[in-house]
């Protein structure tokens, strides 16, 4: 036997061709259980080990997934990260992460990594694809596209995506505050011109709305999802002779932000001012008040979408439910309480 055990010599030694050798490794439903034990058994007496890469190169496929994600250091994401390598890596697929800063530049630049053989399939984490990219896969592949977007969503629904309901997420959170007691509710807003933010706003709306509280345009104040945004906004909120009793956050690290600029300033939350965040990353149960806020799953996020994935790679056929909403949850913790 040659140093290097070949699928060969499993052949040879589980009394099989090298044709079933390759069945009972890449169709195990097509050889009956017999065959299949020879060849397993086979294998782990000669320590045979399958060539992946020419695998690869004969398929042509990269068994990698690409993972476009704007601002890799939002820790919002990690979660979602870790569901996708879980379900990759039990794959044999290799993960590339890209923080794509949301420049659209950037990301068409990466989304040629699907057509230059070194990703098979895409998982986008922001409302972006452009349209020739579209135009280009579909032409490729038919229906079957191998892009999957998680938690924000394109604006027209050309591929799967996994997420949440963030209208009704964001209608629940104000609804929380609104059974409190309270009617002189703000937000604050994520960055313009993205459908979550859009979609959070609205259910802040709608919220309002039904409990025919007025809508005042002084009472949205814009953010960009980032702890400075938050600060931002803790400042002008301190400026104001007319505060709001209750701030609905369109992310938990504004949230943060401006918790830490009003008590930094003097107002107490939440005895003066209750604020509730939106996605319940890591530190919103440490944080001082532990924070109240929308949870997300997202580590089931990433293991659903990547498990679509999957399935749009290997031609099968994708059940509705693969599509369904996550339900969003509202943890109350210390940082709302009632009217006074």
């Amino acid at each position: 036997m040659a140093d290097r055990p070949t699928i060969l010599d499993v052949a040879d030694l589980a009394g099989v061709s090298i044709a079933t050798v390759s069945r009972a490794l890449h169709s195990r439903d097509i050889v009956s259980d017999k065959t299949y034990k020879a060849v397993m058994s086979a294998i782990a007496k000669t320590g045979y080990t399958q060539n992946t890469a020419a695998q690869n190169l004969r398929q042509r496929r990269a068994n990698a997934v690409l993972v476009l994600v704007p601002y890799i250091s939002n820790t919002y994401f990690s979660e979602i990260l870790s569901g996708i390598e879980q379900v990759a890596s039990s794959a044999n697929l290799t993960v590339l992460i890209v923080d794509t800063e949301r420049d659209h530049q950037r990301t068409e630049e990466f989304f040629k990594y699907l057509s230059n053989g070194r990703a098979d399939g895409a998982l986008l984490l922001e409302g972006y694809l452009p349209g020739h990219v579209f135009a280009q896969m579909q032409k490729t592949h038919g229906a079957n596209i191998p892009i999957v977007t998680i938690s924000e969503a394109l604006r027209a629904p050309l591929v799967p995506h996994v997420g949440i309901d963030n209208c009704a997420a964001a209608e629940l959170a104000v609804n929380h505050l609104i059974g409190l007691g309270h009617h002189h509710i703000a937000h604050l807003s994520g960055l313009e011109g993205i459908i979550l933010s859009e979609l959070r706003l609205k259910g802040y709306h709608k919220a309002m709305d039904n409990a025919g509280i007025a809508r005042h345009e002084r009472q949205i104040f814009s953010g960009d999802f980032t702890i400075m945004s938050g600060e931002n906004a803790g400042r002008q909120i301190l400026m104001l002779k007319d505060r709001p009793s209750a701030i609905f956050c369109a992310n938990d690290e504004m949230a943060m932000g401006l918790i830490s600029t009003l008590v930094n300033g003097g107002l107490g939350v939440p005895r003066d001012i209750s604020v509730v965040g939106f996605d319940d990353i890591h530190f919103s149960r440490t944080f001082i008040p532990a924070l109240t806020t929308i949870r997300q799953p997202r580590a089931q996020f990433g293991k659903q979408a990547a498990k679509i994935l999957l399935s749009i790679l290997k031609k099968n056929p994708i059940a509705a439910s693969d599509y369904k909403s996550f339900k969003a949850e509202l943890v109350v913790r210390q940082s709302t309480a009632p009217m006074k």
